[in-house]
């Protein structure tokens, strides 16, 4: 079984890599929308560098393709992104594959992929991004980490310090964090404390 880091950023640009991964990440994902391929390209490569200088995995967030041209070794996908992503290719080419879940349906499509980690969400309600599905609950971290116990179970969606304790408590082998350090006023600070309670 993969054993994942407890703390896992989120980041939208490459800009934030640069910032904080040097505090100590060991895990962390690009997760860039809206943006010409020719610049994510960019951004991706740039992530992979600073990533490979501090002994962190980057976890490239659908563009799979890209990931494979740049070596990268890890990519996460939505369950849309499944629909087209060439999953036999990916794994040929050696990336560990993270999904995403929100129901058991998805739960039960993910893990017939035998992803390297699967991630529900969101755990707590989540500013981030308009979805169709409410606040899961801490409880259901424990229903998907008892029904797939050899997969690694990452809790996303309005986590933060105050609550990951309870995440972990809940099952949860790591725990995904955005808008509680971008939203930050002290982003450095947090990551720290971060670190410090997921150590």
């Amino acid at each position: 079984m993969t054993t994942l880091p407890r703390f896992y950023p989120i980041f939208d640009h490459v800009d934030w890599l640069e910032r904080l991964v040097p505090l100590g990440i060991k895990l962390v994902q690009l997760r860039i929308k809206d943006t010409p391929e020719v610049e994510v390209r960019a951004q991706l490569k740039a992530g992979r560098d600073i990533c490979f200088e501090h002994g962190a995995i980057l976890v490239v967030n659908d563009y799979w393709k890209t990931a494979i041209d740049l070596g990268c070794d890890w990519v996460h996908l939505g369950q849309e992104d499944l629909d087209t992503a060439d999953l036999e290719t990916i794994r040929a080419a050696g990336l560990k594959l993270g999904l995403s879940t929100h129901d058991e349906a998805e739960l039960d499509r993910a893990l017939s992929c035998k992803p390297d980690y699967i991630a529900l969400g969101p755990v707590y309600p989540t500013i981030l991004k308009k979805m169709k599905w409410h606040q899961q609950g801490i409880e259901k971290l424990t229903q998907w980490k008892d029904h797939a116990p050899n997969t690694p179970l990452v809790a996303i969606g309005g986590m933060s310090v105050e609550r990951a304790p309870g995440a972990f408590n809940a099952k949860a082998d790591c725990v995904a964090a955005v808008t509680d350090i971008t939203l930050n006023p002290d982003p450095e600070a947090r990551v720290r404390e971060w670190l410090e309670i997921c150590g």
